[in-house]
């Protein structure tokens, strides 16, 4: 809850002329996980349209990320079907970026 609190209450950072992104730096494409930052902010902050604008696997993510905090079997059969996920949805933002 700590962190869902904390990504409520501040500000992405704003470095929209800089890319921290190496994939997106050495080939000009977004990776599978560009724009989840941003996504993870307005998630929390109620905003899923925008959330799901900046990456389309944020809700994903945040379930990934919130089964890191406590054992159980839901994370054993998330994480392999999340990262599979996260391939598939890579791949397609490369190969058909206006998609």
């Amino acid at each position: 809850m700590a962190v869902l609190a904390a990504l409520r209450y501040l500000e992405p950072p704003s470095l929209e002329p800089y890319s921290l992104c190496g994939f997106h730096w050495l080939t000009g494409r977004p990776c599978p996980l560009c724009g989840t930052t941003r996504a993870l902010f307005a998630l929390a902050k109620g905003n899923w349209g925008q959330a799901l604008h900046f990456n389309a696997l944020s809700p994903l993510a945040l379930a990934m990320i919130l089964t890191l905090f406590w054992p159980s079997s839901w994370r054993a059969r998330l994480w392999p079907a999340g990262l599979v996920a996260f391939a598939v949805y890579g791949l397609g933002r490369v190969f058909f970026p206006f998609v």
